[in-house]
Parts: C-alpha cells; sequence; structure tokens
C-alpha cells in the first residue's frame, strides 16, 4: 500500500482529503515531520484560504516540499496548486515554490459572474496524463476559490470555462495540481486520487 504523507501546516480541511486518500487505497498520514514527508511515496499539499498565509504556514516544510518533489510526485490541492506556482498576486505579490512555472492571478470583474467561482464545473482534458486515465473529457468536479493559476500550455493538463479559461489541473516534472477539490467532487474525483497513488506514486 502506498504510504501518503498529507502535509500539516495548519491551513485546509485535511481530514476530508485524508479521508478521500484512504477510499482511494492509500496509507495516508496527515504530519508536518519532514522526515515522515521525505519518506512518503507520494505527498498531498493541500489548502484553502489566502497565497501568502499558506506560504507563511508551510516555512520551513517549503524546502522539504521543493527537495522531495525531485524524487517523488507531489499533489496540490486548491491553494496547495496555487503554491506550487512561482509566483501570486493575491494581496500583493509573493513568491510560490516555483515547481510550476507561471504566476497566480484574480479572476477580471464581469458582468453578472461571481467571484469566488464555487459550485461544480467541468473539466476540459487539453493532453493525456495518467492522473486523468478513465476520465472522461467535461466530467464535472467542485471548484471553490477567486484565484486561478496562469500557467504555459505545456504544463496544463486540463482547463475550465468561468469568466475566461484557466488551467484547472497542472504538471511539472513531479508536481501536480488540482485547482478543485477532489475529495468533494464524488466518482470523478475519487478515480483521480486513485490515478494519482496507483499510476504516479
Amino acid at each position: 500500500m502506498k504510504k501518503i504523507a498529507i502535509i500539516d501546516y495548519g491551513v485546509g480541511n485535511l481530514r476530508s482529503v485524508y479521508r478521500g486518500l484512504e477510499r482511494a487505497g492509500a496509507d495516508a498520514t496527515i504530519t508536518a515531520d519532514a522526515a515522515v514527508i521525505a519518506a512518503a511515496d507520494g505527498i498531498v499539499l493541500p489548502g484553502v484560504g489566502a497565497f501568502r498565509e499558506g506560504m507563511e504556514m508551510l516555512g520551513d516544510l517549503q524546502e522539504t516540499v521543493i527537495a522531495a518533489s525531485r524524487e517523488v510526485p507531489v499533489l496540490g490541492i486548491c491553494l496547495g496548486m496555487q503554491m506550487l506556482m512561482e509566483s501570486s498576486e493575491e494581496h500583493g505579490t509573493h513568491n510560490g515554490l516555483g515547481l510550476v512555472p507561471g504566476s497566480v492571478k484574480r479572476f477580471p470583474p464581469a458582468p453578472g459572474m461571481k467571484v469566488p467561482h464555487m459550485g461544480w464545473n467541468s473539466l476540459r482534458i487539453e493532453q493525456d496524463d495518467p492522473l486523468f486515465d478513465g476520465l472522461m473529457n467535461e466530467r464535472y468536479v467542485y471548484f471553490v476559490h477567486s484565484f486561478y493559476a496562469a500557467t504555459t500550455p505545456e504544463c496544463t493538463l486540463t482547463t475550465t470555462e468561468y469568466i475566461c479559461p484557466f488551467a484547472s489541473s497542472i504538471k511539472s516534472g513531479n508536481a501536480y495540481g488540482v485547482q478543485f477539490h477532489p475529495e468533494k467532487s464524488g466518482a470523478v474525483g475519487l478515480r483521480l486520487l486513485e490515478n494519482f497513488i496507483e499510476r504516479i506514486c
């Protein structure tokens, strides 16, 4: 059974991510121990809230995640995905982990469109990747976010349309990110977590 470390840095609903990974068949551990994280077969970086706070709370574990990503896959979820990026424009300019090129931007204002983007929306698969094995195009997943990752087409696995097209899942090297919440996305999210565990880790 694959050992998955869920990073506990005081931001996010860790228990729902933990339960999702357990249902997907992982031996999951919620931890802030750098040694446990470094020894895992895969790492999950969840998170909700503001970018700067997330990076500050991650603290010294930033270097642990960066080093581990050279050897094992890392999956960022929601804020965790945004933290994989080089920088964010949320409440000023702030540096991210730099594992995926690009920056995090706020949705532009649009008549009749609310921010945050909240609820179910579809994924358009832009390139084949094991993370989406067995998942058809235009499947629906659950989002809650006001900012989105602007990255290169090469790093964009799926796009979603809300106010503007944006990268809803990304990949660079061993770093994966999903803007949506797979643990809240029913059978589609469960299959994605299973793929991360079985095909990637």
